[in-house]
């Protein structure tokens, strides 16, 4: 009785089905359950990024292998429900573009992953708040491959673009004397909106926080949305725009042709402003709890970011300042008829250079070297502690461009009409671009590649 009953159990059906379940599985380790799952803070940055993750649906106490890609990055014990938070930080090697940060049980075997996306982005004018000029992060283009740049695409607008690109999020957003600003597809050149003010748009433009930031010779300072162009707010002073805005601690920094302003960077409410009393063209540079920023009255002032207090200026006492200081080190460094070094708590001068010509053209700092470019067309390494020159390269017929430096490789454009590309430690000449406009615009290194503008009204795209 007993084996005839047994005989008619539903064995074989139950069999089958689960014959069928194994063979329909994915093959490798064993799926997560459901419940199972990662989560990644944040979900987008550089190589080197700190990531929190957040793990839950694991095995009870046990390990928990992280892994960013093939390469194991870190480790956690679940709790008793199977939860476990770790940090971990990207590889510096990452290239741009989207990878996986998988984690594994060690008991269960439990799966679940998420995706961080590498992205090396140029936000604004010098690259960071203190216009360093370098962009630390990039890794695709090094001096080895370098020479291989090729024009990806070039984007035309209606007028000259002495506007510096700003890169962020697969966008390039550049101005042009056309009185536009325009958003272009970062990969393909295509043009995503345009916004039209009532004049020229040379004030380069600063990305933070899903936000565009812009001046434009209309006397109007804008904050708009980056991915639609519609304006946010507006500040009107009346004055042109020539400096460039940079954002920092909630509040967004610029200069009109008299005056230092200090904006809430959600509202457009004017916080503070410095009256110079006469024309600034120079860019703000933010370190340390100060505003650094150099006018065409000869002096440079540092400000309280706070309050927009006069902390100390200096004075070359004859020739005014039309390039933006980088603040590195302690050191403020600008350019006017020579590169100055000073003291960034208190103004005294540390050195100074002299070509023999002005320097227009923004300093970049990268690890103890100054770079910047002169109109006597030579591009210059100093050591940053000194003044002390390392070696210079002649490039061109004049350089007003300032120089982008990454990976161990000098950008820069100049008036003769092409893009360089110099050994960050020698100064060889590695890769020029064909002729294109004068090159005024400073370019920007995002993502492996190249953007720079061109008096030719063109903003041009250079990879690999």
């Amino acid at each position: 009785m007993r084996l005839g009953r047994a005989l008619h159990r539903p064995w074989p059906i139950l069999i089958f089905l689960c014959l069928t379940t194994l063979l329909l599985a994915p093959t490798g380790s064993v799926a997560a359950p459901a419940s199972a799952s990662v989560r990644l803070k944040p979900t987008v940055g550089p190589p080197t990024t700190k990531v929190k993750v957040t793990g839950a649906g694991f095995g009870s106490t046990e390990q928990v292998i992280i892994t960013f890609d093939s390469t194991e990055v870190g480790s956690a014990t679940t709790d008793p429900s199977g939860s476990f938070t770790a940090m971990i930080k990207t590889p510096a090697s990452a290239a741009p573009g989207d990878h996986t940060v998988t984690a594994t049980g060690q008991s269960s075997g439990f799966i679940a992953w998420a995706t961080f996306r590498v992205r090396t982005d140029w936000p604004k004018f010098r690259f960071d708040d203190s216009n360093s000029g370098y962009n630390r992060y990039e890794n695709v283009l090094s001096r080895s491959n370098v020479f291989r740049l090729s024009e990806h695409w070039a984007f035309r607008t209606g007028s000259d673009i002495g506007s510096s690109p700003a890169v962020s999020a697969g966008v390039a957003y550049a101005g042009s004397d056309d009185y536009a600003l325009y958003a272009i597809d970062a990969s393909t050149g295509t043009k995503l909106w345009t916004f039209v003010t009532g004049s020229m748009v040379a004030s380069s433009p600063a990305v933070a926080n899903g936000v565009v930031y812009v001046g434009s010779w209309d006397g109007t300072f804008y904050a708009l949305n980056a991915a639609t162009g519609s304006k946010l707010w507006s500040f009107t002073t009346g004055s042109d725009f020539t400096s460039s805005p940079v954002v920092a601690g909630g509040m967004v920094y610029m200069a009109d042709d008299f005056k230092v302003y200090a904006l809430d960077a959600s509202t457009g409410a004017k916080v503070w402003s410095f009256d110079a009393g006469f024309v600034i063209v120079s860019s703000p540079a933010v370190a340390d709890g100060m505003v650094y920023v150099a006018g065409v009255d000869t002096n440079v002032y540092a400000l309280d970011a706070t309050t927009g207090a006069k902390v100390w200026s200096f004075s070359t006492g004859s020739y005014g300042f039309e390039s933006s200081p980088a603040v590195v080190g302690g050191v403020v460094y600008v350019g006017a008829d020579r590169l100055y070094a000073l003291d960034a708590a208190t103004g005294a001068e540390l050195w100074t250079f002299s070509s023999g010509f002005a320097f227009d053209s923004s300093a970049a700092v990268v690890k103890a070297v100054v770079y910047v470019g002169s109109y006597n067309g030579d591009v210059y390494a100093l050591d940053a502690t000194t003044g002390t020159q390392l070696w210079s390269s002649q490039i061109g017929s004049g350089v007003g461009s300032s120089p982008a430096v990454a990976n161990g490789v000098v950008y820069v454009g100049s008036i003769d009409g092409r893009l360089y590309a110099l050994s960050a430690g020698t100064g060889a000449k590695l890769w020029r671009s064909g002729r294109v406009g004068p090159v005024y615009s400073s370019p920007a290194v995002a993502d492996g590649v190249i953007y720079v503008g061109s008096d030719d009204g063109n903003l041009y795209s250079f990879g690999l």
